[in-house]
Formats: C-alpha cells, structure tokens, sequence
C-alpha cells in the first residue's frame, strides 16, 4: 500500500518533473493560463504517459485526484490584470 502524502511535490515527482517549489512555480508560471475548454490531460506540454496518468487519476478518482484537480486550478487560473 501507498502511503506516500499526495502534494503537489510528489505529483511533479510522479510526472518525471523537478519537483521542487522552485521548479513548480516556474512550470505553472510557463505553463499555466490554459484556456477553459482545454482538459488538464489535452495540455499540449505533457507526454502521454502523463497525460493517461492525469487523465486516470481523475477518472478512476484515484489518490491522486485531489492533487490533480488542485494543479489542474493553478494551470487554469488567469492572471489578475489590473
């Protein structure tokens, strides 16, 4: 049994990314602002094993999924523009 804690640390660490905060932040930040109508797994910056592992997760709503759907706000959210 898995009893690894699910952040966002270990999400990037699962998808084969640098996994520190650093390393994150840049990601959402070069990343990020995904239009609406694009799904966290259709994001055209992952391979597919990251994709099917994304896209599982919050199918079979998986441990992972709580973790997922977080990145998946950060990856959506636009900037605010004053």
């Amino acid at each position: 049994m898995d009893i690894t804690p699910h952040s966002m640390e270990t999400l990037f660490a699962q998808l084969g990314l640098p996994n520190d905060a650093q390393s994150i932040e840049r990601f959402i930040a070069t990343c990020g602002h995904l239009d609406n109508g694009v799904p966290l797994h259709e994001a055209r910056f992952w391979n597919p094993a990251q994709a099917a592992f994304l896209r599982d997760a919050v199918v079979q709503d998986a441990d992972w999924a709580e973790t997922v759907d977080a990145l998946n706000t950060r990856l959506h959210t636009r900037p605010c523009i004053d």
